[in-house]
């Protein structure tokens, strides 16, 4: 089954982003969540099938959150994982040689 989904990206925090179904929009995320969310950013649309793959999340948790809870959370990569794929020529660079 075919699904339209939006997704924003956070104002207050970089790389975290939300999916939501464009049928909804924002009308089922907790306020809550949009209070550490902050201002969503509409970035792009996308059609999501379970068998589409997506970069940084599993389509079926992705699948199962808009269908449970009217939208699923990405979170930003935890640092480790962000520095892991920082270019060598920058890591050299900060490197106390």
């Amino acid at each position: 089954m075919k699904h339209i989904c939006s997704i924003y990206r956070s104002s207050k925090k970089n790389e975290m982003y939300l999916y939501v179904l464009k049928s909804d929009a924002l009308e089922r995320v907790p306020e809550g969540l949009l209070t550490v969310f902050g201002k969503p950013q509409h970035a792009f649309d996308l059609v999501l099938t379970p068998e589409r793959t997506l970069a940084r999340e599993d389509i079926t948790l992705v699948l199962e959150h808009l269908n449970t809870q009217g939208y699923h959370l990405q979170m930003p990569p935890a640092e480790d994982e962000y520095i892991e794929h920082l270019p060598e020529e920058l890591l050299r660079r900060n490197d106390p040689m």
